[in-house]
C-alpha cells in the first residue's frame, strides 16, 4: 500500500488502524496483513509514532492501553506510567524558591518513562493469552527503519518545531536531534534520528526490559543527571507497568469503558453518562445546545475529578461512587442549564499526546494513548540515546496537603484516557483524542455523534468541535469553537453566558481524534482526524 494514499476513513473485512501519522497507521496494517493481532499491530503503531511524531510522544513518555478480545466482560487496562524518582519531593522545589515545577529542563525530568514497559507487558499478554506469534524485533522493525533511514517531516511536527524551537534550543541534546543545522527542517525534508535508531535496535535485540536495566538504562540515567535530573538508574530498575480494572458506566443502550485513577477516565465517563440523562439526541449535533450542555456538565465533572483523582497508592482514591446511577441522577437533577455556571478553578488546558486504535479481523481491539505531556516534553534528550524525556511530573502540585502533591514514588495525575464502547457485551468502538482537558470533551463529541446522532465515523471525527479550558496568559477558563460552526451558535453561547472565542477551521487546538469499529455484519472501519497528519490503513 502507498502510504500517501491512506485515507481518513476506510473499511475492510480484515481490521483497521487509525493513527495520527500515516506511516504509523501503515505499520500497524502491515502487521495485521501478515497475520498479527491487534496488540501486535498496536506495538508497531506505538513504536513508529515514537519516531515520526516526536513532538507528541516517545520512548521517554508514558502510555495507557485498553485491550479487548471482543467480549466487553474481558477488557483489560494497562497503566504504563512512571512514578516520581526517589530523590524528588515538593520540599525540594520549595527549598529552591520555586512555586511550581518547571515545565522544561533537567529538573522537570522527574518521572520514570513507562511507555516501553507497557509495550513489553502488552507483548507478553498477546503471546500468553492471544497466541501471538510475531517476534518482538519484527514489531519494532518499522520504527527502527524510519529512525535510521529517515522519513519526510510532517506538517504538524514542522509547525510545532517552529513554535517551540527557540524555547527548547538550549536544552541538552535538543538542537542536535531536532534542529539540524540549527534550523527548523521544512515539511517533507527527509529526517533521520541515528541515535534513536541505535536505541531501538538495542531494544529489538534485548527486549523491553533493556530500557530499564543494563547499559541503555545506565546511559540514559547518566545523561539525565548531566542535564540536572535527579532520576537514577535504580528508579528505572524498579518500574513495573500495572494491569488495572477498567471503569464502566451505562450510555444509551450500551456502556462506555475507560481507565481508573491516576487518569481522568472517570471524568470522561461522567460527562457521557450525564449527557445521556440530559437526552439531547433529537437536536442538531452542530447546534449550540450540545456545546452548552456538555460544557456545563464538564465543569461539574472536572470539579469532582480535581478533588478526587490521584495515585491510589498514596491515599483513599475512590471514584466508583461518582458512577453510580443514584449519584448521576442527583447530579443531573441539581444542574441549572439556563445560563453558564461560573468557571471553576482550572489548570492549563495542555497536553499533547497521540491516540491510536486497532481492530483485527477477529474483532479484538486496542485503544491506546501515549504522551510526553507538553510539546517535546522536557526538551532534554537522555545522553546519546536519542530518547527525549517526558515532563509529566509538572502535573504534580507543590502545595502541602494537595491530593496531587509531589512525593517520591508517586504517579502524577494523568489526562491520558483511551476509551471503548460496547453493546450487548460486545466491544464495538475504540475511540480517543489528544488534548489534556479536551480529551473528555472530545470523547463526548465523538460518541454522542456516532451513537446518539447516527453520524458515520468520518463525520463524528471531522465535524466541528469545541474546547472549554484555560490556555497561556488567561486567568480563567474560556470556550473555543471552530469557525466551521454557524455564527448563530457563537451568538447563542455568548447569550447564555459563555466567554466564547473562535479558533481556525480544523484547528490543532481541538486535538487529534480517531475511531475504529466493528459492526454486526463483520465489517471493520476506522476514521482519522483531518486536523492531524494521520489516516486509516486496512489489511
Amino acid at each position: 500500500m502507498d502510504v500517501t494514499q491512506i485515507s481518513l476513513v476506510a473499511s475492510s473485512k480484515g481490521g483497521a488502524v487509525s493513527a495520527p501519522h500515516a506511516l504509523a497507521a501503515e505499520a500497524g496494517a502491515a502487521v495485521l496483513r501478515s497475520g498479527g493481532n491487534a496488540i501486535e499491530a498496536g506495538i508497531a503503531v506505538a513504536s513508529v509514532l515514537s519516531v515520526v511524531y516526536p513532538h507528541m510522544n516517545g520512548l521517554g513518555g508514558d502510555a495507557f492501553w485498553l485491550i479487548s478480545d471482543g467480549d466487553a466482560r474481558n477488557v483489560r487496562g494497562l497503566a504504563a506510567a512512571g512514578p516520581a524518582g526517589r530523590h524528588y519531593s515538593a520540599a525540594l522545589f520549595r527549598e529552591r524558591g520555586l512555586r511550581e515545577i518547571p515545565f522544561r529542563g533537567g529538573l522537570s525530568a522527574l518521572t520514570v518513562s513507562g511507555a516501553v514497559g507497557g509495550w513489553g507487558a502488552a507483548f507478553n499478554f498477546s503471546r500468553n493469552n492471544w497466541q501471538g506469534r510475531k517476534s518482538w524485533s519484527d514489531l519494532l522493525n518499522s520504527a527502527y527503519c524510519h529512525a535510521a533511514a529517515g522519513f519526510p517531516l510532517s506538517p504538524n511536527q514542522s509547525r510545532t518545531l517552529a513554535r517551540f524551537g527557540e524555547v527548547l534550543r538550549l536544552q541538552p541534546g535538543f538542537a542536535a536531534q531536532y534542529l539540524p543545522g540549527g534550523e527548523v527542517p521544512p515539511v517533507g525534508r527527509l529526517w533521520t534520528q541515528r541515535a534513536l535508531a541505535q536505541t531501538l535496535g538495542h531494544l529489538a535485540e534485548n527486549g523491553a526490559e533493556a530500557f530499564y536495566h543494563g547499559p541503555l538504562a545506565r546511559q540514559m540515567a547518566k545523561g539525565l543527571k548531566a542535564a540536572g535530573s535527579l532520576l537514577t538508574e535504580a528508579d528505572l530498575q524498579t518500574f513495573r507497568p500495572r494491569w488495572v480494572e477498567p471503569l464502566r458506566t451505562s450510555f444509551g443502550v450500551g456502556e462506555v469503558i475507560n481507565l481508573p485513577p491516576p487518569t481522568q477516565g472517570v471524568a470522561s465517563l461522567m460527562i457521557l453518562a450525564l449527557l445521556h440523562r440530559r437526552g439531547l439526541g433529537s437536536g442538531d449535533h452542530l447546534g449550540a445546545e450540545l456545546i452548552h450542555h456538555t460544557v456545563e456538565i464538564t465543569k461539574l465533572a472536572f470539579k469532582y475529578r480535581d478533588r478526587l483523582v490521584a495515585d491510589p497508592d498514596f491515599g483513599d482514591v475512590d471514584v466508583a461512587p461518582l458512577l453510580t446511577p443514584a449519584f448521576l441522577d442527583d447530579c443531573i437533577k441539581g444542574m441549572n442549564f439556563r445560563t453558564a455556571a461560573p468557571p471553576p478553578p482550572m489548570g492549563l488546558a495542555k497536553g499533547d499526546t497521540v491516540w491510536f486504535g486497532v481492530v483485527d479481523g477477529r474483532g479484538r481491539m486496542v485503544s491506546v494513548i501515549q504522551s510526553l505531556y507538553h510539546e517535546f516534553g522536557t526538551g532534554v534528550v537522555a545522553g546519546d540515546t536519542g530518547v527525549l524525556w517526558n515532563n509529566r511530573g509538572c502535573a504534580f502540585s507543590l502545595a502541602p496537603g494537595h491530593i496531587n502533591v509531589l512525593e517520591p514514588g508517586k504517579r502524577p495525575f494523568h489526562t491520558l484516557n483511551p476509551a471503548l464502547y460496547a453493546e450487548q457485551e460486545r466491544v464495538q468502538l475504540a475511540y480517543g483524542s489528544m488534548g489534556g482537558d479536551g480529551q473528555p470533551q472530545t470523547q463526548a463529541a465523538l460518541l454522542m455523534r456516532a451513537k446518539y446522532y447516527g453520524l458515520s465515523l468520518a463525520e463524528s471525527v471531522s465535524s466541528p468541535r469545541w474546547l472549554y479550558g484555560r490556555t497561556w496568559g488567561e486567568a480563567s477558563a474560556g470556550l473555543r469553537v471552530e469557525r466551521r460552526y454557524p455564527e448563530t451558535v457563537f451568538q447563542d453561547l455568548g447569550r447564555w453566558g459563555h466567554q466564547v472565542s473562535w479558533v481556525p477551521r480544523y484547528s490543532d487546538f481541538m486535538g487529534h481524534a480517531g475511531m475504529v469499529a466493528r459492526d454486526s455484519a463483520g465489517e471493520f472501519a476506522g476514521a482519522a482526524d483531518p486536523r492531524s497528519d494521520g489516516g486509516v490503513a486496512v489489511p
